[in-house]
């Protein structure tokens, strides 16, 4: 039998199982748009002014990461997705800024696979257009860390 591993560990990938990876981070990128956009509106308080403006500029940000993650599917010969994941909301700002910070934590996660499947297809420029994402992902990360007074999480699963 043929090992799909790849010697950093990643599963090796097919282009169409590429497509489908990039759908679900398609739907994790409007589950963030949508989160931004109420998120960023519904956050009450004097020490969540300025989260909150940030968030309102993380939304553009991802609607950004979307176009870039929909070119790359049809590029690849694929259909973007229509889906997002569902966004999680509360009543308590702590805890929608927690929500957000676990998405970007799995985004991050799941950016850094998917650049090194995209160098293992030979799609090398693919996987700098993800690194471009992963960068300003990171900056969210950091940015609702900071708001909650946090450390940034791991990206790596704990379990």
């Amino acid at each position: 039998m043929k090992d799909t591993t790849t010697a950093n560990g990643t599963k090796k990938v097919t282009r169409s199982e590429l497509i489908e990876l990039l759908n679900e981070d398609l739907s994790r990128e409007y589950q963030a748009i949508i989160g931004y956009v109420v998120y960023s509106q519904v956050l009450k308080g004097a020490e969540f002014m300025n989260i909150a403006g940030e968030l309102e500029i993380h939304a553009a940000q991802e609607l950004s990461h979307a176009l870039i993650i929909a070119k790359q599917i049809d590029y690849l010969g694929g259909m973007p997705t229509v889906e997002a994941k569902t966004v999680r909301t509360s009543k308590k700002a702590t805890e929608m800024l927690h929500f957000d910070l676990d998405n970007e934590t799995e985004t991050i996660r799941n950016y850094r696979k998917r650049v090194r499947q995209c160098e293992d297809l030979g799609e090398y420029a693919m996987g700098e257009q993800i690194r471009g994402i992963l960068i300003q992902e990171q900056d969210h990360q950091i940015a609702l860390a900071t708001a909650l007074g946090k450390s940034v999480p791991l990206p790596h699963k704990a379990s």
